[in-house]
């Protein structure tokens, strides 16, 4: 049996050197999305790791009876045919744990910029604040503090409960949503507090919709929010989406910012990648970034290794 290895979208150094102490060998160089099916199957990759940008459809495992794995660095699979591959005996994995924190710290990133406005202020001082200093000052002299809020959290996985984690510290009150989980632990690691925990219940959607002062999605799909749900909420909400693009409908989601329902919003994903509507990027009641969640060294490194563990075990 072949060794071979495609990481078309690449894999952090720790999990190469598992694979390749294991004996196999990794190749990083990204092969074009056209040519994919060919270049597993002419070069024999008995396995393919990929993240977001890689597509593996039925064209592709069709096309390559010597593909044994399809690994994919990060949670969701929803560009993999995960059911036709395991249909024709190929192991589909996925590292749904390694990148829980990094998607939870990213999502108070943008809360906390929106309730301090820093991703507006950051655009205006380089350029006016030598000018417009005091002007500037009043724009961005009502902030709102975190502590005493409550914050909805849509979806509570790993993800959702890493923010929930989150939230706890910094001195809010948390609801949840999910029709999976009726209850989790959460493990608060605390410096100097040791076996610190509480249980989170989760509840109904409406009673989250109404009372959270900030409302972040943890789902993997879907349209969950919507005009509907957006008028049932509280007046000046923050909404944050680090999950998938359209679990918050973004016309809804632009019409609640320009009636002032919607105070600010925080978006690390986009229906339209790699090209997000003009009217997200250029709005001024908008913190962005280009889907980053998992985009930090530790979170990288996790995923390399669970990766590379999971592919050694299933290439056994």
């Amino acid at each position: 049996m072949s060794k071979k290895i495609l990481a078309n979208d690449g894999i952090d150094a720790t999990g190469k050197q598992l694979l390749e102490k294991a004996g196999f060998t990794v190749i990083t160089d990204k092969v074009a999305q056209e040519s994919l099916a060919k270049e597993l199957n002419e070069k024999e990759f008995v396995a393919l790791t990929v993240r977001s940008a890689t597509k593996v459809r039925k064209d592709v495992i069709d096309a390559c009876p010597n593909l044994k794995v399809i690994g994919r660095g990060g949670v969701g699979m929803d560009n993999i045919d995960v059911d036709y591959a395991k249909g024709k005996g190929i192991n589909v994995i996925n590292t749904p744990a390694a990148s829980s924190n990094s998607v939870a710290e990213l999502v108070f990133a943008h809360i906390f910029n929106s309730v301090r406005f820093l991703y507006d202020s950051n655009r205006q001082m380089p350029g006016n604040g030598n000018t417009k200093f005091e002007e500037l000052k009043k724009a961005y002299a009502k902030g709102t503090e975190l502590r005493g809020k409550t914050l909805g959290v849509i979806g509570f996985g790993r993800i959702g409960q890493y923010t929930a984690k989150i939230a706890l510290g910094c001195g809010m009150k948390v609801l949840a949503f999910d029709p999976f989980v009726k209850e989790a632990k959460l493990d608060l690691e605390i410096h100097g507090l040791e076996n610190a925990s509480v249980i989170i219940k989760t509840g109904d959607m409406d009673v989250l919709l109404r009372n959270s002062d900030f409302i972040s999605m943890h789902v993997p799909g879907g349209k969950v929010i919507g005009d509907a749900e957006i008028e049932k909420m509280k007046n000046g909400v923050v909404l944050v989406n680090a999950a998938r693009g359209g679990v918050i409908d973004e016309t809804a989601l632009v019409n609640g910012l320009n009636s002032g329902k919607i105070a600010h919003a925080g978006l690390d994903v986009f229906e339209n990648e790699p090209k997000p509507s003009e009217a997200l990027l250029k709005h001024p009641k908008i913190s962005l970034t280009p889907h980053i969640g998992a985009a930090t060294n530790e979170a990288q490194e996790r995923i390399g290794v669970e990766l590379a563990e999971k592919i050694i075990a299933a290439l056994k």
